[in-house]
């Protein structure tokens, strides 16, 4: 069974972290307990946020890869980008795949980046807005 913590039951719904918590304490939220967090089960959200629940053993999972290519950039202007993208995701599990070839003879980089829809837009849109800086 899939569960969710309270942290990411929230970005799903759109909400404040602790309007969900509020939510489970209060019994409108189904959740359990494991240690000082509440975990959610994945069913429970759908039906909380009014999503039609999907029958067992159909499951969907979509998954995105994605090849950014960027011309005329120094190897400090690439160090920035790399690091400012890898420290966004090293705050959340997200199974996302992210890595950076750079061909410094032609000031060329590349961004491919491999996992969830949700979590590859993110890295997308912090790419795009790296290199508009």
């Amino acid at each position: 069974m899939e569960q969710y913590t309270v942290e990411q039951a929230a970005s799903f719904l759109g909400l404040h972290v602790k309007t969900v918590r509020n939510y489970v304490r209060d019994g409108r939220l189904p959740a359990v307990r494991v240690g000082k967090q509440y975990r959610i089960a994945k069913e429970d959200l759908a039906t909380f946020a009014g999503l039609p629940a999907q029958p067992p053993g159909r499951l969907r999972h979509a998954e995105v890869s994605s090849i950014v290519e960027i011309d005329g950039i120094a190897r400090g202007e690439m160090d920035r980008i790399s690091t400012m993208v890898m420290g966004a995701l090293a705050t959340r599990p997200s199974g996302l795949r992210v890595e950076f070839v750079f061909d410094e003879e032609r000031d060329h980089l590349k961004v491919i980046v491999l996992g969830g829809l949700e979590m590859s837009a993110q890295v997308l849109r912090i790419v795009d807005a790296l290199v508009k800086e």
